[in-house]
């Protein structure tokens, strides 16, 4: 779980800080998001809340945000453009599944605190 600090910010400014006690999976995935959309996690989860209370519509991220080779999708999610001459383009499944094999393995090692 993940904790937020409550305290009254200055009434000139218009915020209050507040304390949450969120899931630690669903602190991940805002997260995640916002680094995707180029935001502030704060900037995602006060639009979420205001679309969530139907004070303002969904806010797609700007094209600028996300640089020229990354698209976000109908569905949210990103689809990252890749060059014509990038090395995945000439590698076939057995190499790319593994070097998703040694990334998770180092994930892993990273993960159980092991040296990688």
């Amino acid at each position: 779980m993940v904790l937020i600090d409550s305290k009254l910010a200055s009434r000139e400014a218009g915020c209050m800080k507040t304390t949450l006690e969120l899931p630690d999976e669903l602190m991940r995935e805002a997260k995640l998001l916002a680094v995707a959309q180029g935001r502030t996690l704060k900037d995602l989860v006060a639009d979420c809340i205001r679309q969530g209370l139907g004070l303002a519509p969904p806010v797609p991220p700007s094209a600028s945000a996300l640089g020229d080779r990354v698209l976000v999708v109908s569905n949210g999610l990103p689809v990252i453009r890749y060059r014509a001459d990038a090395s995945a383009t000439r590698a076939n499944l057995q190499d790319l599944l593994a070097l998703e094999q040694q990334a998770q393995t180092k994930e892993d090692k990273q993960h159980a605190g092991r040296a990688v």
